[in-house]
């Protein structure tokens, strides 16, 4: 995926190193010890190396270096290995981090709240653009946001890449209190046995109305069925991210009013986005734009409980070196450039190490 291999594990601290190869087995036991004891040195053993996994992703992504997939895929391996054990504690911490900055329970969602009538809203990305909020757009939106009134127990977030391809995580996925997904995915057919069929909320890249749709000036019946497999769930659109996309965006919203439809269409807010850029930007990730499953995954901190990660997997290949296409359904790549998805997977990585949400990274155990 374009990344540079200019750093590998040698750019650690040597102790690190040490304890990233040595495999996760007990010291030598001598035959008196208990098995208790025998026990409690290798789960110590092991807390140390976890640690030690830990240190080291925090170490790397505060580097200028970008790191070659192997380095990632070996980071991995590694941390597949560890307990995953929720934190409360910095639960709460990073939640509230997040709260201050962008305040997703309120903010996520463009509402007739923090969208007066009659003001001029900021583009996200074309920010000397703005767009005044009349009175047609006002009655688009919901008086304020539909997720700030759910207390969100247990999330489930659904990337779409080609790990989840006989993952068998389909019956955990739909086990979720809500589901997020992006970008309008399959999930019928053989497919759902690995990624669900529930989605309380999909994301919906203009792009894909533009190309499959024809922006919807044809094509209207054919969008309704296939979208008819997400229930009632809300279509979010980017409709005040660029000003190309605000058209689009609109027509989605009257076609799902004009023919009934059970969903919904919702806008993000443009602030929101902007905020949590610069709140990742502080920690490294530079991008042109955050992806959509980073967008969906900060904005679940706040509003979930617990949240679970499926399908977030940017390498070409597993950790057992099996080619892994990009996504689920097909494999093909983003612009070059457009995302930081190496520093993106950073993030998550730290995130899951601290116990703040749960990235499940292979198959998932079936009943």
């Amino acid at each position: 995926r374009g990344w540079e291999d200019e750093a590998g594990v040698a750019a650690v601290t040597p102790k690190v190193v040490r304890a990233l190869r040595s495999p996760l087995t007990p010291l030598p036991q001598t035959e008196n010890r208990t098995t208790l004891n025998k026990n409690g040195i290798y789960q110590f053993e092991q807390a140390s190396k976890c640690k030690a996994i830990q240190d080291n992703i925090l170490s790397s992504s505060i580097k200028k270096k970008r790191y070659s997939e192997d380095y990632y895929l070996h980071i991995v391996t590694k941390l597949q290995n560890c307990t995953w054990v929720r934190k409360p504690e910095e639960s709460t911490k990073f939640r509230s981090e997040l709260a201050s900055c962008c305040d997703a329970v309120h903010n996520f969602i463009a509402s007739q709240n923090n969208s007066p009538l009659g003001s001029n809203m900021s583009y996200e990305v074309d920010s000397k653009k703005t767009i005044l909020i009349t009175e047609d757009i006002f009655k688009m939106l919901p008086v304020s946001s539909p997720l700030s009134v759910y207390p969100f127990k247990n999330c489930a977030v659904v990337g779409n890449g080609g790990i989840l391809k006989n993952s068998s995580c389909g019956a955990e996925i739909d086990s979720s209190d809500f589901v997020f997904r992006c970008n309008l995915p399959p999930t019928t057919g053989n497919i759902s046995k690995d990624v669900g069929n529930k989605t309380n909320l999909v994301t919906v890249n203009p792009s894909i109305i533009a190309q499959k749709y024809n922006k919807l000036n044809e094509k209207k019946t054919e969008f309704l069925e296939n979208i008819a497999v997400y229930g009632d769930a809300f279509l979010l659109l980017p409709a005040f991210s660029f000003r190309s996309n605000t058209a689009t965006s609109f027509k989605v919203y009257h076609t799902l009013k004009e023919f009934k439809a059970t969903q919904r269409a919702i806008f993000f807010h443009p602030t929101y986005l902007k905020s949590l850029a610069q709140f990742w930007r502080t920690k490294g990730v530079k991008a042109y734009r955050l992806s959509s499953g980073f967008m969906i995954t900060s904005a679940a901190l706040e509003l979930c409980e617990n949240v679970k990660l499926y399908g977030f997997w940017p390498f070409s290949k597993s950790t057992e070196k099996m080619p892994i296409s990009h996504h689920y359904y097909d494999n093909q790549l983003p612009k070059p450039g457009f995302h930081a998805m190496p520093k993106e997977y950073n993030q998550i990585l730290q995130l899951h190490g601290k116990g703040i949400l749960k990235l499940q990274f292979g198959k998932c155990e079936s009943d």
